[in-house]
């Protein structure tokens, strides 16, 4: 029979917890009622549950950070030196470490990490679920090399554990890291290794098809990061196939999906993210093949559905959901955040292609007003340099180009990204080349020439060999310029890389043009036409309707020529009507924007 003193916290605990899970919950009776066990000199096991408790439940419901780390701590504390306990031992380092994190102070959850690890090695669910962690936080700070090699020991350890799934699980998360870093030789291996598994999983069918759909997302933006939009079809159309096996309504929850084993209850995102996540790898892919209307279409979507799941479980928080839970959460909002920041990115670009500058800046612009909301200034700082390279392309679109060379500039040297840099500085190129900048240009196209591009660059190098066909071409080097456009030409439609497709076949055409070639230049501009309607990129197709009027000149063809004149008056007119609209949105003063946070604007339109 329980001492009275027993008794008291025992009556104690039973009451904080009537009054968090009342409706509404009463957090400050709880609290109190948790503190008051204190009082009563308890053993050191409850001490350090109830420790856990009110860190957990400070967290989740005040603001009061500094009072929930000090329990925390006294909680992983005084865990410790408790043989077994370890949900309480762990659970106390998890949150304190995802704490610090959240402060800004990474080095200070990583050696709290790193001991629980040590502790951990008897309990396959604790141990893998703190490598998680630990590696997630070096992948945030960019230590890729070390969260690799971290992800590489839980590898290993679910194999020796006989958790098959995590083990998948570990080396997906693995591959993901190796694509991040752009480790690209080191990619093949282990994602084949991770695809072989996946294949011949014989365990549960529900988990094969949940690791098939984060096998599938890797390959895709493993194709997608290399520009190759043609080989990508296949793993993409799989990926899409899954996704609705997966969204299907008898489809059991994430806990039914993880199984029973301890070592194997964890998803890398719950169903209805990997839903958003397919939606813009698909946006992704259209955006790079040139089908503009429909990664408009699937923007729309994708950001419909992030609102639903955002919704969703600020309602789950806001219920109260049992303590500890706060953590995901906080993960969940983190990962809408970047998701809703990559469509909007994508959003833009796709606008400025298809000649919408007002609503491209209107996506530049919700972009930038997220940027305050970002949920750690890591993310904010991955993002930063992307959105003052679409302000270089906005810019460059409206002619405003020393706007466009300074956000080129900016982009350049806040960004880490190679990929980025390369793709400012081929933009920046043209820039020094509509500016006839010719010394500044020389010096840039030593930095951006094909080979000096990663193996891996496919769209890239592509986009470099157009860069300097359009340089030789402004140098009347006809012959050089013809050599160059054909190479992007062979690699653009090896890939269905259609809008450099279609901008090298306008080039090619002028090229002939400006040499009495008509036959020649018809030949080119026809298609160019035809595919630049299909994206529809209206820059091209003023170009090549300029080019069609003066073909049909040269022929004495009057009625098409007036027709091509014509459609090109329309086609200005549009741009025109268009470029004027977005220099009376406040929004365009984000093009002098190169410093420090974005500049206060009316709160966008969503």
């Amino acid at each position: 029979m329980a001492s009275t003193q027993d008794a008291w916290y025992i009556s104690l605990l039973g009451l904080a917890e009537h009054f968090r899970t009342s409706n509404p919950p009463d957090i400050k009776s709880c609290i109190q009622c948790l503190q008051a066990v204190f009082n009563f000199k308890p053993p050191q096991r409850v001490e350090a549950r109830t420790h856990l408790q009110l860190g957990n439940i400070l967290l989740t419901h005040t603001k009061n950070i500094d009072l929930a780390r000090t329990h925390l701590e006294q909680s992983w504390c005084l865990s410790q030196t408790i043989t077994g306990f370890d949900d309480v031992k762990f659970e106390a380092a998890s949150v304190l470490a995802e704490l610090f994190e959240q402060q800004g102070q990474p080095t200070h959850s990583k050696p709290i990490l790193r001991k629980a690890i040590e502790l951990s090695q008897h309990s396959v669910y604790w141990h893998c679920r703190l490598i998680f962690q630990l590696a997630q936080i070096h992948a945030t700070e960019r230590e890729y090399e070390v969260a690799s090699s971290l992800l590489g020991v839980g590898v290993d350890y679910a194999q020796i554990s006989n958790a098959a799934y995590t083990r998948v699980l570990f080396l997906l998360s693995r591959v993901m890291l190796l694509l991040i870093d752009k480790k690209i030789q080191e990619v093949l291996p282990l994602l084949n290794q991770a695809g072989h598994l996946v294949e011949t999983w014989a365990g549960s069918p529900h988990q094969k098809e949940y690791l098939k759909v984060f096998f599938l997302v890797l390959q895709v933006c493993h194709y997608l990061m290399a520009g190759q939009v043609k080989s990508v079809k296949p793993c993409l159309k799989q990926l899409q196939q899954s996704i609705q096996t997966i969204m299907a309504p008898t489809w059991p929850d994430d806990d039914a999906v993880c199984g029973s084993a301890s070592g194997e209850s964890f998803v890398w995102l719950s169903r209805q993210q990997l839903y958003v996540l397919v939606y813009l790898v698909t946006v992704m892919h259209s955006a790079q093949a040139g089908y503009m209307d429909k990664a408009h279409k699937y923007t729309e979507k994708a950001l419909a559905q992030i609102d639903k799941l955002t919704s969703s479980e600020e309602a789950s928080e806001g219920s109260g959901a049992g303590a500890g839970g706060s953590g995901s959460v906080r993960g969940c909002a983190a990962l809408a955040w970047r998701l809703r920041m990559a469509l909007l990115e994508h959003a833009a670009l796709c606008r400025l292609v298809a000649g919408g500058k007002a609503h491209a800046l209107h996506e530049i612009a919700r972009a930038a007003h997220l940027l305050s909301t970002a949920p750690n200034a890591n993310a904010a700082a991955a993002h930063t340099p992307q959105l003052h390279c679409l302000l270089g392309l906005y810019a460059m679109s409206m002619n405003c180009m020393e706007a466009a060379e300074a956000q080129f500039h900016t982009a350049i040297h806040m960004s880490q990204e190679r990929d980025l840099w390369m793709f400012a500085k081929l933009n920046l190129a043209i820039v020094y080349l509509r500016g006839r900048r010719d010394n500044d240009l020389a010096q840039l196209m030593e930095q951006v020439r094909p080979e000096a591009l990663p193996t891996y660059a496919h769209g890239l190098r592509a986009a470099s060999y157009y860069v300097l066909g359009l340089q030789a071409f402004f140098q009347a080097r006809y012959n050089e310029a013809k050599r160059y456009l054909r190479e992007t030409l062979k690699m653009a439609n090896a890939e269905d890389l259609n809008r450099l497709t279609s901008c090298s076949l306008v080039l090619l055409g002028h090229i002939f043009l400006s040499i009495n070639n008509s036959r020649e230049s018809m030949n080119m501009v026809t298609p160019a036409m035809q595919l630049a309607s299909k994206i529809p990129d209206v820059h091209v197709q003023l170009w090549a309707s300029a080019i069609l009027k003066d073909l049909y000149r040269l022929a004495g063809d009057t009625e098409r020529e007036n027709e091509a004149y014509q459609m090109h008056c329309n086609f200005s007119q549009a741009l025109l009507k268009d470029h004027f609209q977005a220099t009376q949105l406040p929004q365009h003063a984000l093009v002098h924007w190169t410093t420090g946070a974005p500049p206060a604007l009316p709160p966008p339109h969503s």
